[in-house]
C-alpha cells in the first residue's frame, strides 16, 4: 500500500504541493490527471525520491520512504517514466525492458517480468531485437 500524508513540495521558492494526502491500496488502480502545471510530476517525482518533500509522509507498505535515495525507493519496486520516454535508443527493446531489472529485487523476477510485458504489449515481443531509436514516436534521443 501507498500512502501520502499531508505533502508539502516547493521547487525553489514556489510552493507546487498543498497539502496532498492519498492512499492506494494493493492492486488497486489509480489514474493522476489535472491540468500542465497541477503538479502531477512533482507528485510522482517526489513519491520516487527525486525532489524531497518540504513536510508530509510517504509510506509504502508503512514503511517510511520519504527522504529515501530514488534507488532505494526503486528497490520497493516503485518508479514512474516521464512523458518524454527517453530509451537507450542504440539498445534494443528487450535491452531496454531488462533495463528495468536492474535492481536485485527486480532481477529475480526478470523472466516473468518480461513474460508479461510481451503478453500485455505483444508487439513489443514482435520487436524485441529491434532498435529502440526505430520504434515509432521515439524522438531518436539516447541517454547514454
Amino acid at each position: 500500500m501507498l500512502e501520502v500524508e499531508n505533502l508539502n513540495v516547493f521547487r525553489g521558492k514556489l510552493q507546487i504541493l498543498w497539502d496532498v494526502s492519498m492512499r492506494i491500496e494493493e492492486g488497486q488502480a489509480v489514474s493522476i490527471i489535472g491540468a500542465n502545471g497541477a503538479g502531477k510530476t512533482t507528485l510522482l517525482s517526489t513519491i520516487v525520491g527525486l525532489l524531497k518533500p518540504n513536510s508530509g509522509r510517504i509510506l509504502f507498505d508503512g514503511e517510511e520512504i520519504s527522504g529515501l535515495a530514488p534507488y532505494k525507493i526503486a528497490e520497493f519496486g516503485i518508479s514512474f517514466v516521464p512523458e518524454d520516454r527517453k530509451l537507450f535508443g542504440s539498445l534494443s527493446v528487450q535491452e531496454n525492458l531488462i533495463l528495468g531489472a536492474y535492481s536485485p529485487r527486480a532481477r529475480v523476477k526478470k523472466e516473468e517480468s518480461l513474460k508479461m510485458v510481451y503478453e500485455l504489449f505483444p508487439v513489443l515481443a514482435e520487436r524485441k531485437k529491434q532498435l529502440a531509436t526505430t520504434l515509432s514516436g521515439e524522438s531518436k534521443e539516447c541517454w547514454l
